[in-house]
């Protein structure tokens, strides 16, 4: 047993003994360094600047930055359009509000009495509408004074009329021609209006209202009830019984029927006049009653502004006599 024992240990030895050797040449050929990281790797590192940083975010495709950038510039455009469009509409309200303030009047030419410009206080949209309503005015207005003449022709051909008929058609020309001013086409120039006011129809004044923004119904029944009854009016002139002050259509035939031919050619002017401004404001009267239908207006509407006009104006007008009587 002990023998054994004394083999085991002698191969033991001699088997250190061979692998010493050994041992030591792999420590020599890993011989230590100063300075140098044992856990470096031994692959190269460095970035190659045709692969890129792999640490580095991915560069952005060029047609994104470009419909961005296209997404920003149109951005900015549509920006500065709304801010000119601010200061276009804040001017307009600026110039509109300073001349009713400083009463730059300038109509009629002739006697400025109050202020009428379509250009500056009819919206864009509705310049067109109210610029042939007033030009179908004046159209009225001159066929008014050819109906006049015509009358004074027809008087001198020997109608038995004639009397009757001049002095109707001399009271019609300041009759019918400010009161059509003031009962239909100005109530609609102000249904139409950028800044609301109420015409007062006895005065010509104009006030400011407590919502400039919205359209009164008030205007609008103003324009149906007294616009529809000129309607009727111009009915009555295009017929021309004899005796009404009209030349129309009876009066011209008889005129020629009697050789009376300078009557005649001016009874066919004014019944021509008569029939181009009636007409006219018939087709303006039914696109205006679309409109008014299609914003919702109502009596109800319509009876409420009026009341809290009146209302607002009796206010005015105790405050302003309070003050007069203080200064005095």
């Amino acid at each position: 047993m002990s023998r054994s024992h004394t083999v085991t240990a002698a191969r033991t030895t001699s088997t250190r003994s061979a692998l010493l050797p050994l041992c030591f040449a792999i420590m020599a050929s890993h011989a230590y360094v100063p300075n140098e990281n044992p856990f470096a790797s031994s692959q190269d590192l460095t970035f190659d600047e045709h692969e890129g940083n792999p640490f580095e975010d991915p560069p952005k495709h060029p047609a994104f930055d470009q419909a961005t950038a296209d997404r920003a510039v149109e951005l900015e455009r549509r920006e500065a359009q709304l801010r000119v469009q601010e200061d276009n509409l804040r001017r307009e309200q600026e110039q509109v509000a300073n001349i009713r303030r400083n009463g730059r009047n300038n109509w009629p030419p002739f006697y400025p009495l109050i202020f009428h410009s379509i250009k500056d206080e009819i919206p864009m949209d509705s310049q067109l509408l109210i610029d042939r309503l007033y030009k179908l005015w004046l159209i009225l207005l001159v066929t008014l004074i050819v109906n006049m003449v015509a009358c004074i022709f027809i008087l001198i051909s020997g109608s038995s009329n004639g009397g009757r008929d001049l002095g109707s058609s001399i009271g019609y020309i300041p009759v019918i021609g400010i009161l059509s001013f003031l009962l239909w086409y100005r109530p609609i120039y102000n249904g139409y209006m950028k800044v609301g006011i109420f015409l007062d129809v006895a005065m010509c004044h104009t006030h400011h209202i407590l919502h400039p923004k919205k359209e009164q119904a008030l205007y609008y029944y103003f324009y149906f009830f007294f616009g529809g009854w000129h309607l009727v009016f111009s009915i009555y002139m295009i017929i021309g019984i004899p005796g009404t002050g009209s030349a129309g259509f009876i009066q011209m035939i008889q005129s020629y029927t009697g050789s009376h031919i300078a009557a005649g050619i001016l009874g066919t002017v004014a019944t021509v006049g008569w029939i181009i401004q009636g007409f006219g404001n018939a087709f303006y009267y039914h696109q205006i009653w679309k409109h008014h239908n299609a914003q919702g207006h109502t009596i109800n509407g319509a009876k409420t502004e009026f009341a809290t006009h009146w209302a607002k104006r009796s206010i005015t007008g105790r405050k302003a006599t309070g003050v007069a009587a203080a200064r005095a």
